[in-house]
């Protein structure tokens, strides 16, 4: 039977939900679920951090004995397994729903469909795929993680109308509005980790940290082979505030290493001189430390490198109304690039907003 207006109605109300946890809940993924009964809603919820409990369980909670006979739009199939917290199923089977409607199935291996059976089997009608491609849009970096083991990748930069990130001199600040940055800081609130270029961070003398903060503090990567990175910058006098990690190579010298480690920083020496083989490696290593999102904020070295690798993911893009010229001012990608129009790399669901005089461009890699 295909869905009614009021089940997409009922199950965008729980993809919305589910947003609330994002940047809490990682590297879980984000869930929401909405139970109705006799059209209307009589419990919410969302997983509202790691370890807590689920959506669902937390939906059941606030209907209480209304639950007995109604419907659940859950945005991902509910677990069946033993975790930090117990089987949604089987809380969804003892309050007696009548029908759960699912966005997606889970990928993790523990769950893949074994959920779902085991509503089938206790008699509860289940109904799959509904707003189907929000679903799996909401879990996607739960889902890279799970299945290439390498954290979601999210390229953000700012440039001026003419395609520039800076100057031919370096200069940067600020290309973007005050509205633009309270939404980056916004973005680094919710991510895990947050990268640079040791060019960037010598030329910007970032801080990378969300001002507000957010719900997560990221760890601060700086790309530097040397180990160079400069003891009075602002990323090695803060790691009071947020970690720092330098990812250095094997040739980077032993002092310059030590002084860093002195000063608060961790040191992650990777193997192998060529620098995309090291990002690689750095995306392994993130990935084995559960690490879900990665905010990737330059510099054009990066950034080529991470698009000639098919890493990035998601981009969001400041454009501002400003122009400032110039054959060695840098664009916002490097690397090797593309051969041909043809094979340009699209980006899906895009969205266009207005902040201030700047224009936010938001979307997906499509693969």
């Amino acid at each position: 039977m295909a869905a009614s207006t009021a089940d997409s109605g009922f199950m965008s109300q729980a993809i919305e939900l589910a947003e609330q946890g994002r940047g809490a809940v990682e590297p879980n993924p984000l869930v929401g679920c909405v139970i109705v009964r006799d059209g209307k809603i009589v419990g919410q919820g969302y997983h509202q951090r790691f370890g807590g409990p689920h959506a669902e369980i937390e939906a059941l909670g606030a209907a209480g004995d209304a639950a007995r006979g109604a419907d659940v739009y859950v945005t991902l199939e509910p677990c069946c397994h033993h975790d930090k917290t117990g089987p949604c199923t089987e809380a969804l089977i003892k309050a007696q729903v009548a029908r759960v409607v699912v966005g997606c199935q889970d990928p993790n291996p523990k769950v893949a469909g074994q959920g779902l059976d085991a509503l089938r089997v206790a008699s509860i009608d289940v109904r799959t795929d509904l707003l189907h491609e929000q679903a799996v849009q909401l879990i996607a970096p739960f889902t890279k993680l799970i299945a290439k083991e390498h954290p979601w990748v999210i390229a953000k930069w700012a440039m001026t109308l003419d395609g520039k990130i800076a100057t031919h001199t370096g200069s940067s600040q600020w290309i973007s509005s005050e509205a633009s940055r309270a939404v980056v800081h916004k973005l680094r609130g919710q991510v895990d980790a947050i990268l640079v270029g040791r060019g960037t961070a010598a030329a910007d003398d970032p801080l990378l940290t969300a001002r507000p903060p957010g719900p997560r503090t990221a760890i601060r990567i700086v790309l530097d082979a040397g180990a160079s990175l400069a003891l009075d910058s602002q990323l090695v006098q803060s790691t009071d505030e947020g970690p720092l990690l330098v990812v250095a190579t094997v040739a980077a010298p032993k002092e310059n290493r030590q002084r860093l480690e002195a000063h608060g920083a961790e040191v992650l020496v990777l193997p192998g001189q060529d620098r995309r083989a090291q990002l690689t490696a750095l995306l392994d290593e993130l990935g084995r430390r559960q690490m879900t999102n990665l905010l990737v904020e330059g510099g054009s070295e990066v950034f080529g490198m991470l698009l000639d690798l098919g890493a990035i993911d998601e981009v969001h893009a400041f454009v501002a109304p400003k122009l400032i010229g110039g054959q060695a001012a840098p664009s916002p990608i490097a690397g090797d690039g593309l051969a041909d129009m043809s094979a340009a790399i699209q980006l899906g669901q895009l969205q266009i907003e207005r902040l201030g005089h700047d224009l936010h461009m938001h979307g997906y890699v499509c693969r």
